[in-house]
């Protein structure tokens, strides 16, 4: 495992240690305490801190693996997540088969959720869950990168700039991918493609494809696909908790050609993206792609229409895309009056409409946008036309 040292989650023997590393981080006690009192926490937060490791300190008592601490803190995320959503569902876990490993690949909306809602199906029907995929970008601060390491994450490199270094990265990290898969038996989520789908757009990168096959150039492209066992995941949230910053950020990058992000934004978005309202969330696991296509773009294409075609669509999806300038005159796409009920219309309806006085008068395409894009892409996989 040394080649993985840099990237890879922690392991049984490192819980121990790296908890009492954490309850000894003054800036781990110090968010907590922020989170937790926001408002004693700074003329108290002296006083709160110490409180906060020694209830942590009772709580971990006797936690000296992963799967003992994913136990631990299951039933806060789940609270997390209930509270936050209308109801979760899933489908498609029937498909797969306990004892195999697989490679789950998503689309992505969400910096923390999208991989936390994956994780929420598989443990609930009682399957293991995969190691997921993160960005150095949202390692900033050493206790980050230890949660999210004791919470079986494996760091993707994507702060690097020079080509050599990023080709090496990418080596390690498709030599790491099949590694866990083929040789550890332990499943891997990633998403489709470097970035959150900001404009509902969600495609497959096929640089992403081409990656898992770096480090098996031996081997044909299908063939290494193939023996990773991919499965396409469609990941549907009702509501965006953080929409309006998203078509801030398009209106942004459209107008001035672009957009820098500032300090504390990631953090912002992956709070706000826990704690806000999503409505209603489904999760889709697609069948397993047994036969990989030969040629990376086919194959990335052949998941979209997954992933697509799996897209759970909501009433604010069709109140969206009626008010979008971009339909597509070629698709036969329904009304939403004519799928749902009055009651849930008239109370989507309401959502949208607040949605859409938050949002200022210039930004608000780009907000129409996020919804009305999984609509168009749906309907366009159902008539062979993406």
């Amino acid at each position: 495992m040394g080649e993985f040292e840099a990237i890879r989650p922690y392991a049984d023997a490192e819980v121990c240690p790296v908890l009492e590393r954490l309850l000894a981080d003054d800036a781990f006690l110090s968010t907590l305490t922020r989170y937790r009192f926001p408002r004693l926490a700074g003329p108290l937060g002296w006083l709160l801190k110490p409180v906060i490791a020694h209830y942590l300190r009772r709580e971990i008592q006797g936690v000296d693996s992963v799967t003992a601490l994913q136990g631990k803190i299951e039933p806060y995320v789940d609270r997390s997540i209930e509270h936050a959503s209308d109801g979760i569902s899933y489908s498609g876990l029937e498909q797969l088969q306990k004892g195999r490993p697989y490679l789950f690949l998503s689309n992505h909306r969400d910096i923390v959720m999208d991989p936390a809602f994956v994780n929420y199906a598989l443990y609930h029907a009682g399957l293991p869950t995969p190691r997921l995929a993160i960005g150095d970008n949202l390692l900033q601060k050493p206790f980050v990168s230890d949660l999210m390491r004791l919470n079986k994450c494996f760091i993707v490199h994507r702060s690097l700039t020079g080509r050599r270094e990023k080709l090496a990265a990418f080596q390690t990290l498709s030599a790491y991918i099949n590694h866990s898969i083929r040789s550890e038996g332990e499943s891997i989520w990633i998403a489709q493609a470097e970035g959150r789908a900001k404009d509902g757009d969600d495609r497959t990168d096929s640089a992403i494809l081409k990656m898992f096959h770096m480090s098996r150039k031996d081997e044909e492209f299908a063939s290494t696909l193939r023996d990773l066992h991919l499965v396409p995941i469609s990941i549907s949230y009702e509501y965006d908790p953080c929409d309006q910053a998203k078509a801030r950020e398009l209106y942004i990058r459209a107008t001035t050609g672009s957009y820098s992000k500032a300090q504390g934004e990631d953090d912002a978005s992956i709070a706000l993206g826990i704690t806000g309202y999503k409505g209603r969330v489904h999760i889709g696991f697609n069948p397993e792609v047994l036969a990989p296509d030969a040629d990376a773009k086919q194959l990335a294409q052949r998941i979209d229409q997954a992933i697509l075609g799996n897209y759970r669509l909501f009433p604010v999806n069709y109140l969206a895309y009626a008010m979008w300038d971009g339909r597509d005159p070629q698709l036969q796409v329904p009304t939403a009056s004519e799928l749902f009920d009055s009651t849930e219309l008239a109370r989507a309806e309401g959502e949208w409409q607040r949605r859409l006085d938050a949002c200022p008068t210039e930004q608000r395409p780009y907000l129409i946008m996020q919804y009305a894009n999984p609509v168009r892409n749906q309907y366009r996989s159902r008539a062979g036309l993406l």
